[in-house]
């Protein structure tokens, strides 16, 4: 959804754009979508929240057509791709092509060894290839230091520049809160979900676990969750859009995020706008995100987060800190401030594009 966002934000602030993305289900090929044109090109993808290596495989053909048609009608002024796996590609082809120049955003699952459980093998099989994107682009953008030092692991020849993830606030508000701690992402075994749900087990709370999120890892959590001593409630996947989903962080009174591998999590952007006491992990960006707006634990450390949830259920006091320190720093991922960041470094990019330009006559 940062693509989304970003080009809704682009379109508030007067310029053009065009989405070239994977077709689902029964949505349009093409639409309109709040300024933003959106054309969908042929591929075979099952799930909406998430694609898969071979699904992503099915995109290129039928997404390089697209693209180059309409670049050559429209001579956009550039071209942001996310994801350097499979847009990066797609990208270079068609700059080369046409000579608009391009710059890739970077998420986490497109960087080798961010994501444990996600695209090992294909990043070992495409890793000539992801070096040469990563050296040829003009630019990269990482939404975190975290990131970034990983990309450049992998090609200390890359020219990456840090941009946060953005969040429209006003999508959230500070709720009457409740005696409700939530957890909300994919799930995966890294995100550490099942941590949290070991240390609350034998709490014996008279508050409530909600647990928001779908992926392979459900059943084994169901399963830890048996027989806890605190209610814990299972929602599945819920669209961002969706009133149940802004219900349970504008209600809840705790976030708890312990993942062990993270680039700059939106998910904990949303619990500071929606006013929650955060604790989450130290691994990645997650640190970059909260600042001093949280409660650190060590990834994996059970006793670490039970400690941390005695103290935040048990002091109202420290909640109300933690939650007006979370509202304060939240403001400046705003999209607006974000997507100026982006404009700049598109002006960077098109200058030097026509200083080449006129260098080759």
């Amino acid at each position: 959804m940062v693509a989304f966002e970003l080009s809704r934000q682009l379109v508030r602030m007067g310029h053009g754009v065009d989405v070239v993305t994977m077709h689902y289900g029964n949505l349009p090929r093409y639409e309109i979508n709040q300024g933003i044109n959106i054309y969908r090109t042929p591929a075979w993808r099952r799930r909406s929240n998430v694609s898969y290596t071979h699904e992503l495989a099915t995109y290129m053909p039928g997404a390089l057509v697209k693209v180059l048609s309409l670049a050559r009608q429209k001579r956009y002024d550039i071209m942001h791709c996310h994801f350097i796996v499979p847009g990066g590609p797609l990208a270079w082809t068609v700059s080369k092509s046409t000579q608009i120049p391009f710059l890739i955003t970077c998420h986490g699952t497109d960087v080798p060894q961010h994501n444990p459980d996600r695209f090992g093998f294909a990043h070992k099989l495409i890793s000539p290839a992801w070096r040469f994107l990563a050296r040829n682009s003009p630019m990269l953008t990482s939404p975190s230091e975290s990131l970034k030092r990983l990309i450049l692991r992998n090609c200390r020849q890359a020219n990456v520049n840090v941009i946060p993830n953005g969040i429209h606030t006003e999508s959230f508000e500070v709720g009457q809160k409740t005696k409700s701690i939530l957890m909300c992402s994919r799930l995966f075994a890294f995100k550490g979900f099942q941590y949290a749900i070991e240390a609350v087990k034998d709490m014996e709370l008279d508050w409530q676990v909600d647990v928001v999120g779908e992926g392979p890892y459900l059943p084994t959590l169901k399963r830890l969750a048996e027989g806890s001593k605190t209610p814990i409630k299972f929602w599945g996947w819920l669209d961002k859009e969706d009133p149940q989903f802004r219900e349970l962080f504008n209600r809840s009174s705790i976030f708890v995020f312990p993942s062990e591998a993270e680039n700059f999590p939106t998910v904990l952007l949303q619990a500071m706008a929606a006013g929650t006491a955060i604790i989450t992990s130290t691994a990645g960006g997650c640190p970059e995100v909260v600042g001093g707006a949280a409660i650190l634990v060590q990834p994996r450390n059970v006793d670490a987060i039970r400690v941390a949830l005695k103290k935040l259920t048990e002091s109202e006091g420290l909640r109300d800190r933690l939650s007006k320190a979370a509202m304060a720093r939240v403001r400046q991922f705003r999209w607006d401030r974000i997507a100026s960041r982006y404009i700049d470094c598109y002006r960077g990019i098109m200058q030097e594009a026509a200083m080449k330009s006129v260098r080759r006559r």
